[in-house]
């Protein structure tokens, strides 16, 4: 599939009426985890193009542009609010949040599994673990608070367990920042890293958004905590993007990230309800799609080939169980953390490392973390934590399912 040889709609034709832009909402008991992390992922990659346009309007002087900008962004607005429409008024922050991490972790481990990029497959890796150790602290919140098993929201299709643990994620800013890529990148690794930015960002802001209308002060404080990291791990993705590029190539690269994500939930979509609704959607992207090759040809005097080489989607994404793999990374590279733009062994830092001095001033008394205070709540109230596992944890020190270890990543150990 090449979008670029596709004919487009007008704009105008993406135009929706207040009928059309609320949808029939799905059933959480019926429908597919999977179509849930869909609907989260494409929302983020609407969310982002929009935030995109505003920030490349308000940096153009040129109003025709501008207006352009003005026209495809009212149709992402439309789009996303469609999207959350699709979300049922019964499911509540928590249920969504574990839908959140579930994505998270099942986008990282198929995009890795995908990349060819070594130095940008490791950023996957490593920030994949932390996304599968949050699944597990807003799990044993969910089942302390109201009594829902997390695994029947997953579909028993993700395990819920702890990995390198949350108070090891806090790292000093100067240590998020990664090597940037380059316009060479290949088209997949150009869109990987655009889509998990994408997603990475929806989790910061729906954390940050909703955290302080949560019900109990234990749950606002883990979504600060938690919410922090997405901070962290939003710049960690964000800064592989190649800042080289232009206002206009990263306009059409915009674009095409989303067409390509809705023809691949299009193609990879259970519900025919939904399925139709990506169908009308990747249809919308086309046309906005051409509008940006049409305005980098303008100004630019740049073909759209120049930016994006082959057009011809690469292979499209799966959203699928990923257990085999998240357990090698995590019996492999629990004990990373990172320095400046590399990854090391906590056991390998030096003493005076920006990592141990940041850590000694957010985790100065690690009794108050709330992460590590939601699982030990869990285990004094019910004797130990809340799993879902198929095997035993690959990491011995984290099988014990009686004492949250606080260690591990962060501590270097003999």
């Amino acid at each position: 599939m090449n979008p670029f040889e596709l004919k487009p709609l007008s704009l105008t034709k993406c135009l929706e009426n207040w009928k059309e832009l609320y949808r029939k909402p799905f059933c959480k008991y019926d429908v597919s985890p999977y179509t849930k992390t869909r609907i989260i992922l494409l929302n983020g990659a609407e969310f982002e193009a929009v935030s995109f346009s505003h920030r490349f309007s308000r940096s153009c002087n040129n109003n025709d542009i501008r207006r352009e900008l003005a026209f495809s962004r009212r149709i992402e607005q439309q789009q996303q609010k469609i999207l959350q429409s699709l979300k049922p008024i019964d499911q509540n922050i928590l249920e969504e949040t574990i839908t959140y991490e579930q994505l998270a972790v099942d986008l990282t481990a198929r995009l890795a599994q995908m990349e060819p990029d070594v130095y940008v497959k490791a950023a996957l890796d490593f920030a994949l673990l932390e996304d599968f150790d949050h699944l597990y602290r807003y799990s044993n919140l969910l089942d302390m608070e109201y009594g829902i098993l997390p695994e029947k929201l997953v579909g028993r299709y993700t395990e819920i367990m702890p990995a390198r643990p949350t108070i090891a994620h806090h790292r000093h800013p100067f240590d998020t920042i990664r090597n940037f890529t380059n316009k060479d990148a290949s088209a997949i690794t150009k869109l990987n890293i655009n889509i998990i930015t994408a997603a990475e960002q929806q989790t910061m802001n729906y954390y940050m958004n909703v955290g302080g209308f949560y019900t109990s002060d234990e749950g606002r404080k883990l979504y600060q905590e938690i919410g922090m990291v997405e901070e962290d791990h939003v710049t960690h993705y964000g800064s592989l993007l190649d800042p080289n590029t232009t206002w206009l190539e990263n306009l059409l690269l915009h674009e095409y990230t989303e067409c390509y994500l809705y023809y691949s939930c299009m193609c990879d979509e259970s519900d025919k309800y939904i399925q139709k609704i990506w169908e009308q959607f990747f249809e919308y992207e086309v046309a906005q799609l051409h509008v940006a090759k049409n305005l980098l040809e303008q100004y630019e005097n740049k073909q759209w080939n120049e930016v994006i080489p082959n057009g011809e989607f690469p292979e499209l994404l799966k959203l699928g169980p990923n257990i085999e793999y998240v357990r090698d990374i995590l019996a492999n590279t629990v004990n990373y953390t990172t320095t400046c733009e590399n990854y090391i062994c906590v056991n390998n830092l030096p003493k005076d490392a920006l990592f141990f001095k940041y850590q000694d001033i957010v985790n100065n008394d690690v009794c108050n973390v709330p992460s590590h205070v939601t699982i030990e709540d869990r285990i004094k109230k019910c004797g130990i934590d809340y799993r879902y596992e198929i095997s035993p944890n690959p990491i011995k020190s984290l099988q014990n399912r009686c004492c949250d270890n606080t260690c591990l990543g962060r501590i270097p150990m003999e």
